[in-house]
């Protein structure tokens, strides 16, 4: 529970939990250092000279006490505070001098603790941090000691620390620099997996650790596994899209000098027959001479639907279909141009009407495809999309024949362009939703 409340406040990046992982044992050791440090500085050190000290106070104050008179009771404190690095004020007023420590002042605390056990000293003054006065109270008056602060504490007590804390950012800084240079090559490798995804090929080469090499270069060989079972898939749908279109010719020939009348349910099946070559053709073909640019979403549905109009298809625009502002993102416009189509003819195909549109979120552009036909159950969407299916109950083939590749050909652009193709259910038409999304 704890862990889980904890990660929600972790650095998200890789650069980001490097940097933790860096600065947690230096910050760690210099707390321990410096809270090790201080305690033996201010416990031991500070109480052993500071006792000392008091111990000379209570002696000058017994010495003052046993003296005969006034003056060999000045005498005596006088020599005893010049052997001792001292200085003595005689006649003193005890309202100048106030019990003033301040309260980060950890050794000043210490010593003022130490100095009233001695019963003569009635108020310790650290107003000033380079000296220390003392009010005495003697049977022969008030007596003020002054010293120099130095004689109870070690000098400078804070090099330690500052040197630790200045070395330590000093060195955090320049291992924070090689670790980026580490992390560099993974940061690289990781965009040109992000590009990939996203149908680009981009140069790279593996660099870095040995292990970060040994990645990169198992990336490398993923990524020509994977262009080459494209390549294959698209050479061999090809090769018998095309190898089929000469016996069609031939078979296309032979009805025409039949009766047309017997003919003809022979001309529909040729027909059909040449409708599904063309879908495999579609769907091996890729795009492969068509590349990335720049291109405004809303212009490239405007182009979409006029095209559509001009065909007499039933399609418009849905409510607020067209962007409010021009949004422009990598595509493929060849590419998106059919994805959109096919899914405007499956939904004319097994509906009377279609809307379109296109709406962008902060991070994706989210093309939309929507009619009032039967739709999808739930929970076949997902099969719908894959390859050679066919969903019989959901959309009825008697309204066209298929080879079951319209949407494994949008779900293809959309993955093309590092997107999705999601399917959901029409609120304004009641029928099947198709969303392409791509991200930004």
């Amino acid at each position: 529970m704890f862990f889980a409340w904890l990660k929600q406040f972790m650095p998200r990046s890789l650069y980001g939990r490097a940097t933790l992982i860096l600065l947690m044992p230096v910050v760690a050791v210099q707390l321990i250092v410096s809270v090790v440090f201080i305690q033996r500085h201010y416990d031991w050190v500070t109480r052993q000279m500071t006792e000392t000290v008091a111990e000379e106070l209570a002696y000058m104050a017994e010495g003052i006490a046993g003296a005969a008179d006034d003056s060999e009771a000045r005498a005596f404190a006088l020599a005893f505070a010049k052997a001792m690095n001292m200085r003595v004020v005689f006649d003193l007023d005890p309202d100048t001098v106030q019990p003033v420590v301040r309260w980060y002042d950890l050794s000043g605390l210490a010593m003022k603790r130490i100095f009233e056990t001695v019963p003569e000293v009635a108020v310790v003054d650290l107003e000033d941090r380079g000296g220390i006065r003392i009010l005495l109270q003697t049977e022969r008056g008030p007596v003020g000691v002054d010293f120099a602060r130095t004689r109870v504490a070690a000098s400078n007590p804070h090099q330690l620390i500052v040197i630790m804390l200045v070395m330590g950012a000093f060195l955090t800084l320049v291992s924070f620099f090689f670790l980026r240079n580490q992390l560099r090559p993974i940061k690289r490798m990781a965009e040109a997996a992000a590009e990939f995804g996203k149908g680009r090929v981009v140069p790279f080469t593996p660099s870095g650790a040995t292990e970060v090499r040994a990645a990169g270069t198992a990336f490398l060989e993923m990524r020509s596994r994977i262009e080459r079972q494209a390549q294959t898939r698209s050479l061999m749908l090809s090769g018998v899209g095309h190898d089929l279109r000469t016996p069609l010719t031939r078979l296309r020939l032979a009805l025409s000098m039949m009766d047309e009348k017997e003919a003809r349910p022979l001309v529909s099946d040729v027909e059909d027959m040449q409708h599904l070559v063309d879908a495999f053709l579609e769907f091996g073909r890729q795009d492969a001479a068509d590349k990335p640019e720049e291109a405004d979403p809303a212009a490239l549905l405007a182009q979409v639907i006029a095209d559509a109009e001009r065909a007499g298809q039933a399609v418009r625009l849905s409510e607020g279909g067209l962007l409010e502002v021009t949004v422009s993102l990598p595509l493929r416009p060849m590419a998106m141009r059919r994805a959109l189509d096919n899914l405007i003819g499956n939904g004319l195909r097994y509906g009377s009407e279609v809307r379109v549109g296109v709406r962008a979120t902060e991070r994706t552009v989210i093309f939309g495809v929507e009619d009032n036909g039967p739709g999808i159950p739930e929970a076949q969407r997902e099969e719908a999309m894959r390859p050679f299916t066919r969903l019989d109950p959901a959309r009825n083939q008697n309204r066209g024949s298929g080879v079951g590749l319209g949407l494994a050909i949008v779900a293809d652009v959309a993955r093309l362009h590092g997107g999705s193709l999601r399917l959901g259910e029409s609120e304004a038409l009641g029928g099947l939703l198709a969303e392409i999304v791509i991200p930004r």
